[in-house]
């Protein structure tokens, strides 16, 4: 047990709570992490695949998981490790649905992270100083360039350097093969098309699974902080509000509501980061705001909670021919693994030469012969099965915002009211991504097919078919977990929620890294970007407080 008071409290134990613990560890600071879920044995944590199957069937048939069987990592992840929407509620307006996917255990969404990882680009930030953006970034690249390179070889990513400007070059270990048909796929679209096709980039597959998967926290920050001897872990416990010194000029400390009794209980520190995921840390905030708290915290730019931000996203499914060269090994299901590394990807970036009509960059990742269903069930025979999902950058913009609903929780906490819509410049990006990805597949010898095509079996066609994923129009947002948005930094207090060193204006003491900081959603997976925004804030503050 560490001494109290803690130097550090940090809330959330996800990818940037561990970061965050990692960072402060390593300096000899005294941190608390404070989890809202609780503290899994990894064999409870990974399930087994009939007793996964039995909790979604009940989940599902009793109404705790409604939203979550539309994102696919439910269908292959331990349900548990998808909160239900009855002990974890929100709402949002009637006509504008929203799938927050939540992750409520110690090290949070981290255990089921896809595990790509691509660094924003110069250009990402820099594209937010142009007139079609209300929020700039007040940072660039080479703030976070080393940051970068240290997180990278701390987790042992794998990947190739392509040197793309959209897409800078990371420290790689080397990359993961492409499958035979991802070979081939590459190899015509490289012919055929003027556009990018490289090896993804991030995590390779957990084999052991005795051992918590290195892309998440507790199979690497979270783990090496605990290692150093200065973190403890505080499961179980939601935060509700900070609460603040009589003149609001620091936090002193945190409210936190044991939710096994449901006893309230004051943490204090000197220091607060808030790493609880953007919905969560947003709420904590407003929660904590002076309109909603009689000495609450001081917002001067008035953009806490707005601007929020999400990708938007589309997929297609398709199949490719088998090859007549290849040997017989080379024709039966190889059950190569889909993981962050062993995909591809199309980084098609800002750069839309071919279509000027709408703002933002987008990105395309796929895999073929990754998924593949035994071939008795298969409905297209001699082919291997392919996918291709386009996930597209989405404009700030203040009606997309997270509010305090009137509804509370079983503990009298406040939920989020989430109110965000896909506009025309969204639309328009979908629909140039669908005809990107139409081309990428043609230009491959590949032929689209619907989801419910996939498995010749038809109760599973009745389920695929209600799936928002198959349709033709954008799923709704949140439906891609790329969140971001909310309270962004920003270099004056008129116009963002934090400072360049992600402090509150007004309250210095209180750290904001997760997505909430976000000025702009660019068009990468956000996890790796959003670890080094932690590293640099963290590193600055050991400096600033002395902690």
């Amino acid at each position: 047990m560490i001494d109290k008071p803690y130097e550090v409290i940090v809330i959330g134990s996800g990818a940037t709570g561990g970061m965050a613990a990692l960072t402060m560890a390593k300096a000899g600071v005294r941190v608390l992490v404070i989890e809202k879920g609780p503290e899994l044995e990894i064999n409870q944590a990974n399930g087994t695949v009939p007793c996964n199957m039995i909790r979604r069937l009940i989940g599902i048939t009793t109404g705790s998981y409604q939203k979550q069987p539309q994102h696919p990592g439910f269908w292959k992840s331990n349900p548990l490790l998808y909160a239900n929407k009855k002990t974890n509620p929100y709402t949002h307006p009637p006509k504008a649905p929203f799938i927050w996917t939540q992750g409520n255990q110690v090290g949070g969404r981290s255990l089921t992270w896809g595990g790509i990882t691509l660094r924003l680009s110069n250009e990402d930030f820099e594209a937010s100083k142009e007139k079609e953006y209300t929020l700039e970034w007040p940072i660039s690249y080479k703030d976070l360039e080393s940051h970068y390179s240290e997180i990278e070889n701390f987790l042992k990513i794998y990947g190739n350097k392509d040197d793309l400007n959209q897409l800078p070059n990371g420290k790689y270990i080397g990359k993961l093969p492409f499958t035979k048909s991802e070979e081939t796929f590459a190899y015509n679209i490289k012919e055929r098309l003027n556009i990018p096709f490289i090896h993804s980039r991030g995590f390779g597959y957990n084999k052991d699974k005795t051992k918590w998967p290195k892309y998440s926290s507790l199979g690497s920050t979270l783990k090496e902080a605990s290692r150093l001897g200065k973190v403890e872990v505080l499961s179980d416990h939601i935060v509700d509000k900070l609460v603040l010194t009589k003149d609001r000029k620091a936090a002193k400390s945190v409210i936190v509501v044991n939710q096994k009794n449901g006893q309230r209980s004051e943490l204090e520190s000197k220091l607060i980061i808030l790493c609880s995921s953007t919905i969560q840390t947003i709420r904590i905030l407003l929660s904590s705001e002076e309109s909603n708290n009689s000495n609450g915290l001081i917002d001067p730019s008035h953009l806490l909670g707005k601007n929020l931000m999400d990708h938007i996203s589309t997929c297609r499914f398709f199949t490719v021919p088998i090859e007549k060269n290849l040997n017989d090994c080379s024709n039966k299901n190889n059950n190569y693994p889909l993981t962050g590394a062993g995909s591809f990807f199309i980084p098609i970036g800002r750069d839309q030469s071919t279509n000027n009509n709408f703002v933002g960059g987008y990105g395309i990742w796929g895999g073929i012969d990754r998924f593949e269903p035994p071939e008795v069930l298969k409905k297209y025979k001699d082919t291997k099965t392919g996918f291709l999902i386009g996930h597209g950058e989405v404009l700030p913009n203040n009606k997309n915002a997270v509010s305090l609903s009137e509804s509370t929780d079983q503990y009298d906490i406040s939920i989020p009211h989430i109110s965000i819509v896909w506009r025309e410049n969204e639309k328009r990006m979908v629909t140039e991504m669908n005809r990107m990805i139409e081309l990428i597949i043609n230009s491959g010898n590949g032929k689209i097919i619907q989801a419910s095509e996939i498995l010749n079996i038809p109760f599973a066609k009745q389920i695929l078919n209600k799936s928002v994923a198959t349709k033709n129009e954008a799923p709704p947002p949140g439906y891609y977990i790329h969140e971001v948005g909310g309270a962004p930094m920003g270099n004056n207090k008129e116009n963002s929620v934090l400072d360049n060193w992600n402090r509150l204006w007004e309250c210095s003491n209180v750290l904001v890294v997760d997505g909430a900081c976000w000025p702009t959603s660019s068009w990468q997976s956000p996890t790796l970007t959003m670890m080094a925004i932690t590293k640099r804030a963290c590193e600055k503050a050991i400096i600033e407080f002395k902690v």
